[in-house]
């Protein structure tokens, strides 16, 4: 039996550093891309897959982003807010969504990602036996990101945060939306520091996959963006 998601928790807390000048005066998920911010652009996404309640973690400018969203009701949704008071990766930023979760399945973005809404459909149902979902494109610069590695029945296997030249590579790439289960905080509570320093989301979800619970990857189609710097979003907006 499958299980509809109608929770979304959204990562809005990070300036975005290599934006430069973009982002003095607002987060890096509140740029405009085609004339509305990147979160509203996830936000809308999601609404017409079915969720309804959202949790935005705010951190760096954090007012420019409740000052635009409020509590949802503009948009037709429920909005709260969690802060992100120490900037140490996504690993232990998604240990704000517990209490928001509760015992509920939730979808997961980072707030600067673009994609084609017609993915969002695909990521906000999660099939028995299935404890969690990671969306994945081919051939991206996994240097950049996240390796995926999948066996025959597209399920994670292995997932290795911006590995070396020298490590093993893949054609798969972390496009940086999930769903969860709750099961999810058994693994971001016992996260140690990455060779980065952070807490890394992608140690947990590799964590899990391990233990023997099913992570499957769903690879997305159309247009997708990682609006990591001024170049893409200068495409973007062309």
């Amino acid at each position: 039996m499958s299980v509809p998601i109608a929770k979304a928790v959204l990562l809005a807390a990070g300036r975005g550093t290599r934006m430069r000048d973009l982002t003095n005066d607002l987060p890096k998920p509140m740029i405009e891309v085609r004339r509305k911010p990147i979160l509203l652009h996830i936000v809308e996404g999601l609404r017409t897959a079915g969720v309804r309640q959202f949790l935005v973690i705010v951190g760096y400018r954090a007012e420019v982003v409740r000052q635009f969203f409020g509590n949802g009701a503009r948009f037709g949704v429920a909005i709260e807010y969690a802060t992100q008071v120490v900037q140490d990766g996504t690993g232990k930023v998604v240990e704000l969504a517990r209490d928001f979760a509760a015992a509920d399945p939730f979808v997961l973005s980072y707030g600067d990602i673009i994609v084609d809404p017609a993915n969002y459909q695909r990521l906000v149902v999660l099939e028995n036996g299935t404890e969690a979902i990671i969306s994945v494109k081919r051939n991206e610069d996994v240097s950049k990101g996240g390796a995926v590695f999948l066996n025959e029945q597209f399920e994670l296997i292995d997932l290795r945060e911006k590995p070396q030249a020298s490590e093993p590579t893949s054609l798969w790439y972390n496009a940086g939306i999930y769903a969860f289960r709750p099961s999810i905080f058994d693994f971001t509570a016992r996260l140690k520091r990455s060779s980065r320093g952070e807490f890394e989301l992608t140690d947990a979800i590799r964590d899990l996959a391990r233990s023997g619970k099913k992570v499957q990857a769903i690879e997305l189609t159309g247009d997708w963006a990682d609006v990591r710097n001024p170049e893409i979003l200068a495409q973007l907006n062309r």
